[in-house]
């Protein structure tokens, strides 16, 4: 089941992990791994994060109603293990496919388990390092995410530090 692409977004400040600072009344997360040198390893890693390819190899299931992320695309991704998976339902509300950055944001959508926002960029800084770098602000959107307290943004840090470096082997390992 993917949302439809009208449901509406769970939280009222979209857009703002293009901004800083992050807003506030919302846990903030800032992670960024190095990935490698140069071009190939830039192209490489915005694929893999433009097509949801990071994700699944970090052993997500998405689901996408486009195979690229593109503001208004509806995204679901099953978050947990086996069958204890939960839906959370997004929608890209930005990307970018710039010549020295790539990336998108997805927001949250009535249903997710948190409320928020969540940015994946790869970039190419002047001295030709890439760099993957995740943002987020986010807070419990259900019980249940209220209930598991710190766990939550400690999950969601060990979880950016997963993307990294499954990002990291995709964009530098054999193509």
């Amino acid at each position: 089941m993917t949302p439809s692409p009208s449901a509406p977004f769970n939280y009222a400040e979209e857009g703002a992990t293009r901004r800083h600072p992050l807003p506030g009344g919302y846990r903030h997360l800032h992670e960024a791994t190095y990935l490698g040198h140069g071009r190939a390893v830039l192209e490489a890693a915005g694929e893999a994060v433009a097509t949801f390819r990071m994700h699944r190899a970090a052993g997500v299931r998405v689901r996408a109603s486009a195979a690229k992320a593109a503001p208004g695309v509806a995204v679901v991704c099953d978050l947990g293990l086996g069958p204890a998976r939960l839906p959370a339902p997004c929608r890209v509300v930005w990307s970018e496919y710039g010549s020295e950055r790539i990336g998108f944001a997805y927001g949250t959508l009535t249903g997710h388990p948190q409320r928020g926002e969540e940015s994946f960029v790869v970039e190419m800084r002047d001295d030709g390092a890439v760099w993957f770098t995740m943002t987020a602000f986010s807070r419990p959107g259900r019980w249940y995410t209220r209930l598991a307290g710190p766990l939550v943004p400690a999950f969601q840090r060990l979880y950016a530090r997963h993307c990294g470096r499954t990002l990291r082997r995709l964009a530098t390992g054999p193509r």
